[in-house]
């Protein structure tokens, strides 16, 4: 069983950060994780000042002052379910194996979600739409938004620009409505070049701006004041959905231990009892929150 057990763990790790997910675009911090609760990520101070010409002697002495981020590793467990012996002998079919892949596809989108939320900014770190009026489709909001322009997207890469952020490592995460929502503001000739850059093993959709396009059904949630929303707050009519812009350096994912559980031949409950667990966690990775921006979706009347 050991084996077996290891075989488990091991497939539910490498799916966690496949190579297609938007999670593989970010900094790696396993190697910083500490008693597998806690992240600490030493982040550089101030660079030495320079002087041209200097003429004054001994120069200066200075020490670097280093800034420690840190964050917790957040618990996710599957509820423990239950495999009949009937199941085990009768199927034709392996449900241990289908238990498996289920359950790994549910920790992949819990993880994902909870990490994705992690990274969204403060309302200083927000841009907002500016296209034409459509419909609201966050979880019970009312009412019209602007929806995602191409002028949106070329805003993020002036911000970019400006705070110095290397043109390669830039990806944009966008709802299946805002990723729609910008194509249809291509021209015919825009949309075959974005999609022509596509990258699908890389789960890239197309880049535009500098930006490599990804999608995911939702990414993030703020209120009508630019407040991000937790994960699983409840809808609200005034709800703005949201995109995420990031540098691959800007943002970090860690990952800790993952456990697999299992009891077979229980015999209170005459069968196999299996249960995952896994501790993952992730936040800005800069202490100037500079290469990341949300995207919000702007009021409109």
């Amino acid at each position: 069983m050991a084996i077996q057990r290891e075989i488990w763990v091991n497939a539910i790790q490498e799916g966690l950060f496949a190579d297609n997910s938007f999670l593989s675009k970010a900094y790696n911090a396993d190697e910083f994780v500490n008693m597998g609760k806690v992240v600490h990520i030493p982040n550089a101070g101030a660079p030495s000042k320079t002087k041209k010409n200097r003429s004054s002697f001994p120069a200066d002495v200075n020490t670097r002052t280093d800034v420690d981020l840190t964050f917790n590793l957040d618990e996710f467990t599957t509820d423990p379910i239950r495999i009949p012996h009937a199941d085990t002998v009768e199927l034709s079919y392996n449900k241990r194996e289908s238990v498996l892949r289920q359950d790994k596809a549910a920790l992949q989108e819990a993880v994902a979600k909870s990490i994705l939320y992690a990274w969204l900014p403060a309302k200083e770190y927000c841009i907002q739409t500016t296209g034409a009026s459509i419909k609201a489709h966050t979880a019970k909001a009312t009412g019209n938004r602007k929806a995602l322009c191409r002028a949106d997207i070329e805003k993020l890469m002036t911000k970019f620009n400006a705070d110095n952020i290397p043109q390669e490592g830039r990806y944009l995460l966008l709802d299946a409505y805002m990723y729609d929502q910008l194509l249809n503001d291509l021209t015919g000739v825009q949309n075959q070049a974005f999609l022509a850059s596509a990258d699908a093993q890389r789960g890239i959709l197309g880049k535009l701006f500098s930006f490599n396009i990804m999608m995911r059904s939702e990414v993030g949630v703020y209120t009508k004041s630019l407040v991000k929303k937790e994960e699983d707050t409840e809808g609200a009519a005034t709800d703005l959905a949201a995109g995420l812009a990031w540098h691959e350096n800007s943002v970090c994912r860690a990952l800790g231990e993952v456990n697999a559980f299992e009891n077979e031949k229980d015999p209170t409950y005459y069968g196999d009892i299996y249960s995952f667990l896994v501790r993952a966690g992730g936040r800005p990775m800069r202490q100037d929150v500079k290469g990341l921006v949300a995207i919000v979706q702007g009021e409109s009347v």
